[in-house]
């Protein structure tokens, strides 16, 4: 299957759970899922990851972003033939990045709703986007290593 299909897959599922956030909840309300433990709280992120800020950031942000996600885009049509599941890590990656492009390019700010806490530590609220990034970044990263050793295994034995 071409992993572009898991790309607009990812951004469809993020942009839908955006959608319905931004129509179905306030700014800030917060509803509980699992007690204190996982809640849907909606916030706007206008600044960097994790909602960290400074002068210019957003526009310097979704600049290199847009840039990022160029690069991540050629990389993934350069690896045709490398493993499945490091294309598709690149791919929600690319996905994850898109979604999140796509609201600060539409809205300023990325709509973030998913909210841990443990304890007295909570979880900076992230997306699917986010979470679509870090899955995909393991994945690629599993993948880079462990296909990379069976490569190098083969290379030694002949």
């Amino acid at each position: 299957m071409n992993p572009i299909i898991y790309s607009a897959l990812a951004v469809a599922v993020d942009q839908i759970t955006k959608a319905i956030t931004r129509s179905r909840m306030d700014l800030y309300d917060s509803i509980s899922i699992i007690g204190d433990f996982f809640r849907f709280t909606y916030v706007e992120n206008s600044g960097i990851a994790f909602g960290i800020n400074f002068q210019g950031g957003p526009i310097i942000f979704t600049i290199l972003a847009s840039v990022a996600t160029v690069a991540v885009a050629w990389y993934l049509w350069q690896s045709q033939m490398a493993h499945f599941i490091q294309r598709l890590g690149l791919s929600l990656i690319l996905g994850g990045a898109v979604g999140n492009l796509l609201d600060r390019y539409m809205f300023g700010s990325v709509v973030d709703f998913f909210h841990f806490s443990f304890g007295q530590y909570s979880f900076p609220v992230f997306n699917v986007a986010d979470s679509c990034v870090t899955i995909g970044m393991g994945l690629f990263i599993y993948a880079s290593y462990r296909y990379d050793v069976e490569v190098q295994k083969k290379n030694e034995n002949t």
